[in-house]
Formats: C-alpha cells, sequence, structure tokens
C-alpha cells in the first residue's frame, strides 16, 4: 500500500481546493438583505447604479444638478458650480471633488465622484439586497477555481510520477491506477458545481430593470430633488445612458462625450501598457494609476470595477478599463464600475458614453 503514498499529498490538496472554491461560490450568491423587488420604485441612483455602474451614477447626477441649475457644463469640459447646497450623498461627492475653486474638468471630477465612498456605497446596497453581486467576491472564486485546476493537474503529475519513479520491481505492486482516477472524477465534478455565475446583476436585478423598462417611461419616484425638472429625462438616462436620455443641449452631451473617450483613451493606454510588462515577467512593474491594488485590477479596496452586465472585473479596454464617462476604479471606497462594462462607455461605465462593461459589475451598460 504504501505505493499509493503517492497520492497522498495530491489528495489533500484537491480536496482543499475544492472545499475553497465551494464556500467562494457560496458567498457570490449570499444574500444578507433579502427583500422583495421594488418595482418601479426604485430610487434614481440605485437604479442608475444597476443599469451602468459608477458610471451612469455620475452622469445622472451631474444632468440632474445641471437641469437644477446648480452646475454649468461648458463645451470644454469644465463644471461649474451655481449652487452649492447638496441634495443627497452623490451630489456632495460631486461638491467634494469639484472643491472650494468651484470648478473643475469634467473627466477628472468624472473618476473622483466614481471612487467615491457614496458612489461605491450604492454597489454595496445593491449587492446587499441580492441585485448585484460583489465582484470581489466574484475574484475570489475565480481564483479558487484556479486553485483547482491547479490541483486536478497535481494528482495528474503525480500519477506520471509514481510510475516512473516506482517500476514495481522485484514482483512489487505498482500504484494503484484507480486512486487517481478518483480523484480526477471527484474534481471535475468539484468544477461544474463551482461554475462561476457570469455577470454583476443576478437575474432578480435583471427582472427588476425589465420591470422599469417596460410600459410607460419611468419616472423616479425618489432621487430627484425639488427643483429638479426632467424626470422622465434622467429616468432615460439612469437606465440606458446619455445615448437613450436624449439630451437637447448638445454642447453637453459633447463635453461628456469627449470627457469619457478621454478617460477610455488613457485607461486603455495604461491597462496595454501594464499587460505588456506583466507578459514580459518585470518584477518592477505595477498595475496602471487607476487601476491598482493587490489582488485586484483596480486599485485600494475598490471592490466595484467591472461592468455590471459583463463577468469582467478587471481594468483595461472597452470593457474593463475604469474611470471614465461611465466608470472608475481605484480608491479605499468599495465600488467601481461602468455604466455598463464598469470601464467601458458612459452605458459601460468607463468609456464613451454612448456605448453601452459591468456592470451584468464590475471595474452593464
Amino acid at each position: 500500500m504504501w505505493h499509493n503514498t503517492y497520492f497522498v499529498i495530491p489528495a489533500v490538496l484537491l480536496v482543499a481546493a475544492s472545499l475553497y472554491a465551494s464556500r467562494t461560490k457560496q458567498r457570490v450568491g449570499h444574500v444578507p438583505h433579502v427583500q422583495g423587488l421594488p418595482g418601479r420604485g426604485l430610487p434614481l441612483m440605485d437604479a442608475a447604479f444597476l443599469s451602468g455602474g459608477p458610471g451612469r451614477v455620475f452622469d445622472t447626477a451631474l444632468i440632474r444638478m445641471h437641469l437644477s441649475e446648480r452646475a454649468v457644463i461648458s463645451r470644454a469640459g469644465l463644471v461649474t458650480l451655481t449652487g452649492h447646497k447638496p441634495y443627497d450623498a452623490v451630489d456632495q461627492a460631486v461638491l467634494d471633488a469639484v472643491g472650494p475653486g468651484g470648478s473643475r474638468e469634467l473627466a477628472p471630477l468624472r473618476r473622483a465622484v466614481m471612487r467615491s465612498a457614496a458612489v461605491q456605497e450604492i454597489g454595496d446596497r445593491l449587492a446587499d439586497r441580492g441585485l448585484m453581486r460583489h465582484p470581489e467576491r466574484l475574484r475570489r472564486a475565480r481564483t479558487a477555481r484556479r486553485l483547482l485546476w491547479l490541483a486536478l493537474l497535481g494528482v495528474a503529475v503525480s500519477t506520471v510520477l509514481s510510475h516512473v519513479l516506482d517500476d514495481g520491481g522485484a514482483g512489487s505492486d505498482r500504484p494503484a491506477l484507480w486512486i487517481p482516477v478518483v480523484l480526477l472524477v471527484f474534481g471535475g465534478i468539484s468544477l461544474l458545481v463551482t461554475w462561476p455565475a457570469k455577470g454583476r446583476i443576478t437575474p432578480a436585478g435583471r427582472r427588476q430593470l425589465s420591470l422599469m423598462k417596460v410600459g410607460t417611461p419611468w419616472t423616479p419616484s425618489a432621487g430627484l430633488s425639488p427643483k429638479t425638472t426632467g424626470g422622465v429625462l434622467l429616468g432615460a438616462l439612469a437606465l440606458g445612458g446619455l445615448a437613450a436620455a436624449g439630451l437637447e443641449d448638445d454642447e453637453l452631451r459633447s463635453a461628456m462625450l469627449a470627457a469619457a473617450a478621454q478617460d477610455e483613451a488613457v485607461k486603455s493606454a495604461a491597462a496595454s501598457s501594464y499587460a505588456a510588462s506583466s507578459s514580459t515577467g518585470s518584477s518592477t512593474s505595477s498595475p496602471p494609476s487607476s487601476c491598482s491594488s493587490s489582488g485586484s485590477p483596480c486599485g485600494g479596496s475598490t471592490a466595484w470595477c467591472g461592468s455590471s452586465h459583463s463577468g469582467s472585473s478587471g481594468c483595461g479596454g472597452s470593457s474593463g478599463s475604469c474611470g471614465s464617462s461611465s466608470s472608475s476604479c481605484g480608491s479605499g471606497s468599495s465600488s467601481c464600475g461602468s455604466s455598463s462594462s464598469s470601464c467601458g462607455s458612459s452605458s459601460s461605465s468607463c468609456g464613451s458614453s454612448s456605448s453601452s462593461c459591468g456592470g451584468g459589475g464590475g471595474c452593464g451598460s
């Protein structure tokens, strides 16, 4: 029987990896505060985050301030505040990001607001009630599956080595072949059982969005300041992005699209540079400035970096970069993503505001 001790360590590692993968999969689906769907009564900013991520929240908040004549956005992309009384926490995040000067360029303002705790907490709140999945938990589940694959590889390697090193000389028994077969079958079943959920938005979240998109145009019942007009426009913006809102102010739309494109270009270049340096095995390379952190491609303790509708949680490219028109990443907050992809466009949250990552994210159209 001692010949079969070759498989003891691989078996222990495989069982441990399977248990860890199962545990992380359960945490992805854990809902701390189970509630029924709010139907068409979802608050404005929650709807914006659910549909498009942090980038969509920023777009919605800024347009809301513009409609209530508390902010002016020039064609050159300069945001100037004309009122300093915030309506909610997101408004306060905009005021804080603009600073005492009273004006700031649109692109860096977007990134700062998307990183803010006020915006990131919206994603946490939606995840706690089961409408979205925590991107950090999704990342851990994917890591656990990679460990499970490595454990299976260890079983295969140990099988080969056991037959190479132990030739069964002098009539002794060779290692039992049925043991690694059982281990491989067990590992394969574990892989199937722990198959990761796709997308940031849960089935309940998708049903919630469908309830708001059918029938008459959605007008939010909460999240509109008393001086704000254009509730239908804001509802369309929150659910579909700048393209769906149909803004009549061409200068405003052009400025926001230009800022989104600028951020997308910067984030894509940074992500490409990081990917290139990583592929060369450079030990001194570091993640892009707005998407850096240990274990997460999106900075600090940020959890929401990725699209609401996309399964990707990374930062980079049109569907994964962070910080553009509809998305942003990095900071000590817990959320970062994009309108539609968490890093893509206004519909994708980190890119052009007319496209729609996600994000089902992190860093949903």
